[in-house]
């Protein structure tokens, strides 16, 4: 490997992480995604639902100018409503489904380039199957909505399992056996892994990617902590690198990184990939400082590649 990182991946932030105060849809939007669009280290963004339509287009014609990837992180579309693409009751599923069908509509008109989602709760054991048909028929239903206005790429992003988000997917043989099952149907359906889950679940790099590197279509980066459930970062909390009693830094990140890599993710030849931070502070952190943690995590991490540039 040799030169510029951009030569390998296209370095993005999840905006609605580094300023979770937009989350919702509402607030300072504009404003705070102009401070991402100002700083050329990042080539992409990912932006979530904008509900006022002015904002909407105002934010297309700033990030068109600005000259970055969009993506479009359709999570907190149910993660802030408590809706569910695996419930079990047909009617709520359908609430879920219906939102996920806006963002995608959303995402089309920010010029995004790919629309993320995750599954809903784990319903036990029992009903796991139930569970995997209910989510399968909401993402064939997603990509189809999607492929009818051009064949964005529809991702299911991997969660945990038993610490937080406690997640249908989860797992990698469930994550596995929902993206073969829907892949028959729908060529633009795919995962995305996050290395701050990694933790969460209890895996490797290895563990995490190998298994899924055919479908493996966005990567987020970021740190988690699980070692301490008084930490105010405890679980899917997406602090700074480096954060007291966190399990990824530079060294987790290399290893990351060098998976990226070995599968083919990454690599000479190959157009840059998305590769976003996903990175949130805590209260009393300034969002500008972490995001700048987060850009010396990964320019620390890239020298040790042993990449120059």
């Amino acid at each position: 490997m040799e030169g510029s990182m951009y030569g390998y991946m296209k370095v993005g932030i999840i905006h609605f992480m580094a300023y979770p105060h937009v989350m919702r849809g509402e607030g300072p939007i504009l404003e705070t995604l102009a401070r991402i669009a100002e700083d050329d280290y990042f080539s992409a963004v990912e932006v979530t639902w904008m509900k006022d339509p002015e904002v909407r287009r105002q934010a297309r014609d700033l990030l068109e100018a600005a000259h970055m990837t969009v993506a479009y992180g359709g999570q907190p579309r149910t993660l802030t409503t408590g809706l569910d693409p695996n419930s079990l009751d047909d009617g709520e599923r359908a609430k879920a489904v219906a939102t996920l069908k806006e963002g995608i509509d959303e995402a089309y008109e920010l010029g995004a380039v790919g629309f993320a989602f995750l599954a809903g709760r784990y319903p036990g054991k029992a009903r796991e199957e139930e569970a995997c048909q209910a989510l399968e028929d909401s993402a064939r239903q997603l990509c189809a909505h999607a492929k009818a206005r051009g064949g964005m790429p529809v991702v299911l992003e991997i969660f945990d399992r038993d610490v937080e988000k406690k997640s249908l997917v989860g797992p990698n043989d469930i994550a596995l056996r929902i993206v073969q099952n829907v892949r028959k149907d729908c060529d633009n359906f795919g995962l995305l892994v996050d290395l701050s889950h990694l933790p969460l679940l209890g895996q490797t790099p290895e563990e995490a990617l190998v298994p899924v590197k055919d479908y493996l279509m966005h990567v987020h980066i970021g740190n988690a902590v699980v070692g301490d459930r008084s930490h105010a970062a405890y679980g899917d909390a997406h602090p700074r690198f480096g954060i007291k009693g966190g399990a990824n830094d530079v060294d987790e990140l290399v290893h990351f990184l060098r998976v990226l890599f070995d599968i083919g993710y990454l690599g000479e030849g190959i157009p840059p990939r998305l590769v976003s931070f996903e990175v949130k502070p805590l209260p009393r952190e300034a969002p500008e400082i972490v995001i700048a943690n987060a850009k010396r995590t990964l320019n620390e991490a890239w020298a040790r590649l042993g990449v120059a540039g």
